[in-house]
């Protein structure tokens, strides 16, 4: 009688701990994966810049608009990123504007705090678009 109840004890006390471990990996993998999300939105928010900018660039430069470079670049983005790039690009050309139409009224922006006097395209757009 007293060894059925030592076996049932042990037998208990390894499934107690098989529980654990399987709750402790499914956070871990929980883990890893909002860790990956973060990263995935980081090189997003990175290559979207580096986007902008090379189109900042392209303009100095005098390159024909809508080149075929950038706009292979572009569809390559749209595949890889989704719909979330061009929202995300809108959305920062909607800021864009809305700093412009803010520093026309002569109401100042973050903008104008983080890049100074010597504002330049590159400069805002590395403001506005935070990685």
């Amino acid at each position: 009688m007293f060894e059925l109840l030592l076996i049932l004890i042990i037998v208990g006390l390894l499934f107690r701990s098989r529980d654990k471990r399987k709750k402790s990996r499914s956070i871990d993998a929980e883990l890893h994966k909002m860790i990956e999300d973060v990263r995935e939105s980081e090189i997003t928010a990175t290559e979207i810049r580096q986007f902008l900018l090379d189109i900042i660039n392209d303009n100095k430069q005098y390159v024909e608009k809508f080149s075929d470079v950038r706009l292979r670049q572009a569809s390559e983005m749209m595949e890889r990123i989704g719909p979330g790039a061009f929202y995300w690009m809108t959305d920062i050309a909607a800021t864009l504007a809305a700093g412009y139409a803010a520093r026309i009224n002569g109401i100042e922006t973050n903008v104008d705090e983080a890049v100074g006097e010597s504002a330049t395209p590159e400069a805002i757009v590395r403001v506005v678009v935070q990685i």
